[in-house]
């Protein structure tokens, strides 16, 4: 049987940024920019970091060498469609050659569509991904664009999906395509030492749901072929994208916990903004699963939740935590999947796994994510965040809208396996 014959997949695919890593590393960035050609930039942040001086700072070293920089500090806290047509009116008719995003995932996402609609202007919704949009491929490639995260969390510096809330349907989608990932990041753990401690925890379980979700997911060979103008930016786990997913765990089992107590321990934030980079490599290749899938309807229909260390202007769940609390239900009910990789990921994080019976092997991944949770003052259920029973199969309806994700599960997952991992996210005691 020839290679062609098969009807499974047999090629991953392996993309990432570029990246340029260490402390102080945000001086060098008029070098880098004018080695990509930018000479006019659009610097894309938030009024958070504004406060802090570090756009500025960014934009004089740009001007010091000679190039033009303009600032739009109006990102909005997890992206909504509005704040996304805001950015495509502020860009209509300015020449920038190129962009600089300085933030968390929100101001890098926010760049990814200032660029993508700067170069190939479309309504907003034809590129979001189906069934709410039209999931039209971006047309070519994108003028440079350069991240610099002030979080360890996203990894949006190595992705190539830009996520935002669609507003009317209270629900988290992306636009999602190989072209949309920044043409080289600058990753500075000087930049996240100002994080309060929950603007640390918060980022940090993005970080760890990436790594576990992309490490369990359903592997690539088990996946249909595809043609390759066809082939899924999330291709499921592979042994190249293994190897990020583990060191990210590693690391986040190591330093999590101290980056949340002590902010300007600067090794800790170093190994977790390493750990961000790490999963964000991972998980950009091999994608995520049932997590992300629930989080998005979480965090789109969000009522009176309001997080410390975040802005209080309306109610937010931020991304870190929809994502997280409802992983311990979920690596429970995936651990069938691949027990020996369920437990592997608990070593990882810090758990002893020798010695344990089988209904310990099963509930060790999901008892080591509740006291990391614990550990960190996360909330672990769903009601702490302000859901009831009632909005159940409203956040089924919205899960099931995320295909794009649910194919990568290692088990099939329809509505009533989503309506169970909800009803078990609203406590965090363990089934065994």
């Amino acid at each position: 049987m020839g290679c062609l014959d098969i009807p499974n997949e047999t090629v991953f695919v392996m993309e990432m940024t570029p990246i340029k890593f260490g402390v102080g590393a945000t001086a060098e960035v008029a070098y880098d920019a004018k080695r990509l050609g930018i000479q006019r930039a659009l610097i894309v942040t938030d009024r958070g970091l504004m406060q802090l001086g570090l756009p500025e700072r960014v934009r004089r070293l740009l001007t010091e060498a000679g190039l033009q920089a303009d600032i739009y500090d109006d990102v909005h806290v997890e992206p909504t469609d509005r704040s996304f047509e805001e950015i495509a009116r502020f860009i209509e008719g300015r020449n920038y050659d190129g962009m600089i995003a300085i933030g968390g995932g929100s101001s890098i996402d926010t760049a990814k569509w200032a660029r993508l609609y700067a170069t190939y202007p479309a309504p907003l919704m034809d590129y979001v991904n189906k069934p709410i949009g039209k999931g039209q491929p971006v047309p070519g490639p994108l003028k440079p664009l350069i991240a610099i995260p002030t979080t360890a969390g996203t990894g949006s510096e190595t992705t190539a999906v830009a996520i935002l809330d669609i507003l009317a349907l209270k629900v988290k989608t992306g636009i999602s395509h190989p072209f949309l990932r920044p043409t080289f990041a600058i990753i500075d753990p000087l930049n996240t030492v100002t994080l309060p401690p929950m603007a640390t925890a918060y980022p940090g379980f993005d970080v760890l749901t990436h790594a576990l979700e992309s490490y369990t997911s359903r592997p690539y060979q088990a996946r249909p072929r595809h043609k390759p103008e066809e082939r899924p930016v999330y291709v499921g786990s592979n042994p190249i994208s293994d190897l990020w997913c583990e060191k990210a765990l590693e690391y986040l089992g190591r330093y999590l916990r101290r980056a949340v107590l002590n902010g300007m321990d600067v090794e800790a934030r170093t190994y977790l903004a390493l750990a961000a980079t790490y999963a964000g490599i991972g998980f950009g290749n091999a994608g995520v699963h049932i997590p992300h899938a629930l989080a998005y309807p979480i965090a789109g229909m969000v009522k009176r939740f309001s997080p410390p260390d975040y802005p209080r202007e309306e109610p937010l769940i931020p991304h870190g935590l929809s994502v997280i609390v409802t992983a311990p239900a979920t690596f429970r009910w995936t651990y069938p999947a691949d027990p020996e990789r369920h437990l592997r990921a608990a070593q990882l994080l810090g758990a002893q796994v020798s010695g344990l019976n089988e209904a310990q092997r099963r509930e060790i991944l999901p008892q080591t994510l509740l006291t990391l949770m614990r550990d960190t003052g996360v909330p672990s259920d769903l009601g702490a965040l302000g859901y009831t029973g009632e909005e159940i199969p409203a956040l089924v309806e919205g899960a099931l809208k995320q295909q794009r994700l649910l194919v990568n599960s290692p088990r099939a997952v329809g509505a009533e396996e989503l309506r169970l991992l909800i009803e078990q996210s609203f406590e965090a005691a363990p089934r065994t």
